[in-house]
């Protein structure tokens, strides 16, 4: 492809300041972008970056339609929220428009096992429209193509078991509150860990009515399975809050938490396989006290044993340069709601993202 990578960015937030810089240093063009703050409506993307103006204002929700249409992008980033039926309008969007979009919300990473209505919607309406639309993120590598690399040296596996921590001040307040960080341990029980202390036909009716709040790593088990082709016989979630012993200030929710209030969360997954193997993975996200940092720990237990730690990895920037090299993947894949389990491994884009498009 001869002319720049077209991009609107959808979400004007934290790590949208990461991902459009990443954009024009890897030789595409931000071309618009989109936003519901009001303080943000009508800067130029520039000053929302911290750098030389663009020439590009940020839009109104309201106006995104009309602004897609006469842009023409190759590709809609939607960095907004967690869950699948809060980035489902912005998805049917681009899907009706024919954009092919790529979105940080976790449960996009593989949404056919948490929210099968609204991923076959946006599955057909994209097919009929020729583009591509997936879910990407941290978790493309360091919760996929990572464990699903150390499980290809290995020659018998009977658990895979995993862990990964982050500090939801970096993401913004959607996903400090979903982690129900500030709420007491009983507001926290009522409105977290209850969704959850239902039976397996229960929560199956959820899914299939789309009401299901699954956890990040619910979404990544999903997605593992397929990646090694194992067949699921069931999965569970459970939700535990994370506490301090003092109080810690949340600048992202502008509260202090009160010590022994929940911080955040840690969401466990635990998913048993015909194959005979286990995968049990969990995500703790929390408002961070001095001494904690990120960190992400795979183990494949079986011949050989196997562990994999990466102490305090930049996860935001991680984030949002993950998603920049997908762009021409994503460009690249065939029509339709397609996971990148099935797109193919993630390379460093050393060129242009223009030169990767065929």
């Amino acid at each position: 492809m001869d002319q720049k990578v077209r991009v609107v960015q959808y979400g004007t937030g934290k790590m949208a300041v990461y991902t459009m810089r990443y954009v024009y240093e890897k030789g595409g063009d931000v071309v618009g972008a989109i936003d519901v703050n009001p303080e943000v409506i009508g800067k130029d993307i520039g000053e929302v970056m911290g750098e030389e103006a663009k020439g590009v204002k940020v839009t109104a929700l309201e106006n995104a339609e009309e602004m897609l249409k006469q842009t023409k992008p190759d590709i809609c980033v939607v960095e907004t929220r967690s869950l699948f039926s809060e980035v489902y309008d912005a998805l049917l969007l681009c899907a009706k428009l024919g954009i092919n979009a790529i979105t940080t919300c976790e449960e996009a990473f593989f949404p056919e096992n948490s929210n099968p209505i609204l991923t076959k919607e946006i599955d057909e309406l994209a097919k009929k429209n020729n583009c591509t639309i997936t879910g990407s993120g941290y978790q493309d590598i360091y919760w996929g193509q990572l464990v699903s690399s150390i499980a290809g040296s290995t020659q018998r596996i009977q658990k895979i078991k995993g862990s990964s921590s982050y500090n939801v001040e970096d993401y913004g307040v959607a996903l400090a509150q979903a982690h129900g960080a500030g709420l007491s341990l009983e507001e926290f029980e009522n409105k977290i860990a209850s969704a959850d202390n239902i039976s397996e036909q229960e929560r199956q009716n959820l899914i299939n009515k789309g009401e299901f709040l699954p956890s990040y790593m619910w979404n990544v088990n999903g997605w593992l399975c397929e990646k090694l082709g194992l067949t699921v016989e069931s999965q569970t979630q459970k939700c535990i809050p994370q506490t301090h012993t003092e109080d810690i200030f949340s600048s992202t929710l502008n509260m202090t938490i009160k010590a022994g209030n929940a911080t955040g969360m840690s969401a466990v997954v635990t998913t048993k396989t015909k194959e005979g193997i286990t995968l049990e993975t969990e995500c703790i996200g929390k408002v961070y006290a001095s001494n904690d940092y990120d960190k992400n720990e795979w183990t494949i237990e079986g011949e050989p044993n196997t562990t994999i730690t990466v102490a305090k990895p930049q996860t935001v920037e991680l984030t949002c340069a993950t998603i920049v090299n997908r762009i021409p993947d994503v460009i690249n894949a065939t029509p339709g709601y397609i996971p990148t389990e099935q797109i193919g491994e993630l390379n460093y884009k050393v060129k242009s993202l223009n030169e990767y498009i065929k």
